[in-house]
């Protein structure tokens, strides 16, 4: 967390621990809070303040989206192959439609336009603004060209949750009917996040009792992490240009001295199409699990595009949407940059990972000639 959003969130967890749907002073107090983080919110997003719903983070707002517009009007959902699997699930268990992807993991305009064309009942599309494995930007604006031509009837909605850090959200939301977004994603607290849901968008609450947010996600609120989160964002925004530059600056050294301290290092998305705080990597000749546990052992904290089922190591719904071969995502590395990284911590991760490579290569049975 950003100290900052630590320190606007402690009043919270103390002495102003009131609940803000009440109605002596200390609860009119905490309803202040909330409500000026939602005008901050909402500057920064570039929407209304009552289109602002508080959630408990972006798995709560994407299935908010989708299935509360499913509820509400019925239809299907169409949704690309690279989704995070908040909207992936959502759209599978309500028999929707999924289309392909492009090699770096963007929407497939051509093949959306055509699923649209041929299914007249879709009610929601949904396409992530930015990949949250591979950091692909999608073009959003142009995916609501094509949603607008082909299926006028449904609304989009876009699981912002990887892009605030990355993106000005004034420039996404205009073309979208739901905008999700989640704290930890940009310096705020974990549990907490917002659906954007713009004037004129209705869906059925996936949340009833109290009647919080005008009815649309009851439940007492989380006063502290959305104070928390609204600073959070707000100070995103003021330091994103600056960040911008430096973060692309270290992750391209991270990159380039990888590469050219290994061979066979595949950059999995040419820079141009991901936003600066990615470096997604696939190495030949290693297997993840294995390297993920030498970084570990070392200090050095990375992910694998990979998750275990049924006893085996399964290669990422991202990289296989993309043509990935299975061979190759098996030496998939995620390695992500934000507002705490130094020079110094590129000088040592790639040192590391130069070093557990070598090792891994070094133990690798040998194929017979």
């Amino acid at each position: 967390m950003h100290p900052e959003s630590v320190a606007a969130m402690m009043p919270y967890l103390s002495e102003q621990f009131a609940n803000p749907s009440g109605s002596h002073r200390f609860a009119r107090e905490a309803r202040k809070a909330i409500d000026d983080a939602r005008e901050l919110m909402a500057e920064v997003v570039g929407c209304r303040p009552g289109e602002v719903v508080f959630t408990s983070g972006g798995t709560e707002a994407d299935n908010t989206a989708i299935r509360g517009t499913l509820a509400r009007r019925g239809g299907r959902a169409v949704c690309p192959a690279a989704e995070h699997h908040a909207v992936l699930e959502c759209v599978h268990r309500a028999g929707g439609i999924v289309v392909p992807t492009t090699v770096t993991g963007a929407a497939d305009l051509d093949a959306l336009a055509g699923a649209l064309e041929q299914s007249t009942d879709v009610s929601v599309v949904s396409v992530m603004t930015v990949n949250n494995e591979v950091g692909t930007i999608n073009d959003i604006a142009g995916v609501a060209r094509v949603v607008r031509r082909h299926a006028p009837q449904a609304v989009l909605h876009t699981d912002a949750v990887q892009a605030a850090c990355w993106l000005d959200l004034r420039t996404i939301t205009p073309h979208v009917d739901f905008l999700a977004l989640s704290a930890h994603k940009f310096g705020g607290p974990k549990g907490v996040g917002a659906l954007v849901v713009r004037d004129g968008s209705d869906f059925e609450p996936a949340l009833i009792g109290g009647g919080q947010e005008r009815e649309r996600r009851s439940g007492t609120h989380n006063v502290a992490g959305i104070v928390a989160m609204a600073a959070a964002l707000h100070l995103t925004d003021v330091r994103r240009p600056h960040e911008l530059t430096r973060l692309a600056a270290l992750r391209d050294q991270l990159v380039d001295r990888v590469v050219a301290a290994l061979p066979g290092v595949h950059e999995t998305v040419p820079r141009a199409h991901k936003v600066a705080g990615s470096a997604h990597l696939c190495i030949d000749g290693i297997e993840n699990e294995a390297l993920l546990y030498l970084l570990d052992e070392s200090g050095v904290c990375a992910s694998a595009a990979s998750a275990c089922a049924a006893g085996a190591m399964e290669p990422s719904h991202v990289l296989a949407a993309m043509g990935v071969t299975r061979e190759r995502a098996q030496g998939a590395v995620r390695l992500t940059l934000g507002a705490t990284t130094t020079a110094a911590d590129v000088d040592r991760g790639v040192e590391v990972l130069v070093q557990a490579v070598h090792q891994l290569r070094r133990s690798a049975p040998r194929q017979a000639s």
